[in-house]
């Protein structure tokens, strides 16, 4: 599916490359397209990705793009490869796949909405017949040790052992312009420890501007319930933490139950579906009176912004995530408290910004005494809302675009 290139002077052109359509990817391809189309002094974009995508994004592209916005479906085939279970295939063939649409395209430079994998290629010193590439890099963690009580196992130590040669060799590719990171803290440890470090730029995780009217304050006092609800949002996959949530939830008093509701939106992993399923059951016999729901299917922006609104809590119970969640900018925008990971970025910031509370969310156990402490003491007891407000405010869509398109 194309958009021709109307009447388009000589300019700049990106493209964009996802091959995943599950989590942000259409929310951001959408602020750069958006981006793109305001001014034509900014560059163009071309867009690979699955059609099911490209077919969402098309729906809502501004109505004067003037061939400054292409949208390129990737054929099955390519899909295929691209996200193959074995890693170092994806890996190549999203290289691959990346050269054959930056001909097509005539695109000047390509860009990874996900660079992450592409890390294998790139250290072997694989280009793209003299055009530039760049990508965001989701999941640096070989920084990890400077942060406060953090703690590595074993095969995460092997696993930055990894990342860290892998890094310095690919920083080595003159085929590598900028490495942007959403980890406000990687770009300092890339320039001290690796040459060509300064190519690691940080990129702002955009906060979603808000499409209603409602206020973004603090909305944590007592509900007509009584009950203090926390929110679970997002692709529900076993690492968001879904399943220590439930286990966490069977670990709580009676009267802990009777003060909460909890609800779990967004598509379930299929992978995920039955375990999820075996473990309301349980809940519903052991706490018959739980406030529990589920909400099977991807929600739009405005819903999504009525659930925070709603909640009194947010939860990013990840399991030993690394990298940045942009669930702490949703709960921090709208003034709610998190309870989240301690481990990694997303336990770092939320200590440092004073977003919420931090535990060890591998332990249903010390999942279900956070959530009995948040019951008891209220939701507000736990964030400092002018740090918030300030961590969300930093972080825009337009500093986001502006970041990934810069020359």
């Amino acid at each position: 599916m194309l958009s021709p290139h109307i009447g388009e002077a000589a300019q700049r052109r990106v493209l964009v490359f996802e091959p995943d359509a599950e989590g942000h990817s259409q929310e951001w391809l959408q602020h750069l397209i958006e981006f793109a189309a305001a001014d034509r002094s900014r560059p163009a974009i071309s867009v690979a990705a699955p059609e099911r995508l490209c077919l969402a994004l098309a729906r809502s592209l501004p109505a004067d793009v003037m061939g400054r916005v292409e949208l390129r479906s990737l054929s099955l085939k390519e899909l295929r490869w691209c996200t193959d279970r074995r890693l170092t295939l994806a890996a190549l063939a999203r290289w691959w796949t990346m050269r054959k649409h930056l001909r097509l395209s005539g695109a000047d430079s390509g860009f990874f909405l996900s660079l992450d994998l592409l890390a294998l290629p790139l250290a072997f010193g694989l280009g793209a017949q003299g055009k530039t590439l760049s990508g965001i890099l989701f999941r640096p963690s070989v920084h990890y040790g400077s942060f406060d009580g953090h703690r590595t196992h074993g095969r995460e130590r092997l696993r930055d052992v990894r990342k860290d040669l892998l890094y310095r060799l690919m920083l080595r590719n003159p085929a590598l312009g900028r490495v942007l990171s959403l980890d406000p803290f990687f770009p300092a440890h890339a320039g001290k420890h690796y040459a060509n470090g300064c190519k690691v730029e940080h990129l702002p995780d955009p906060a979603h501007p808000e499409t209603g009217t409602a206020s973004a304050g603090n909305d944590n006092g007592p509900k007509a319930s009584g009950r203090t609800t926390f929110l679970l949002f997002g692709y529900l996959t076993e690492r968001k933490g879904p399943l220590v949530v439930l286990d966490a939830l069977a670990r709580l008093a009676p009267s802990t139950v009777a003060k909460i509701g909890v609800v779990l939106a967004g598509r379930v992993d299929p992978a995920l579906r039955g375990r999820l399923d075996e473990r309301c059951a349980r809940l519903a016999a052991l706490h018959p009176h739980l406030q529990l729901s589920i909400e099977d299917r991807r929600l739009d922006q405005a819903e999504l912004e009525n659930l925070v609104r709603r909640s009194d809590v947010v939860l990013a119970p990840y399991q030993r995530f690394v990298g940045s969640s942009g669930v702490l900018l949703w709960a921090a925008r709208a003034g709610k408290p998190v309870l989240a990971q301690a481990y990694g970025l997303v336990g770092h910031l939320t200590r440092q910004h004073r977003l919420g509370l931090s535990v060890d969310s591998s332990d249903p156990a010390a999942v279900a005494a956070a959530i009995t402490q948040m019951a008891q003491l209220g939701p507000s007891s736990f964030v400092d809302l002018s740090a918030a407000r300030a961590f969300a405010a930093s972080q825009t869509p337009q500093r986001f675009a502006a970041a990934v398109l810069a020359a």
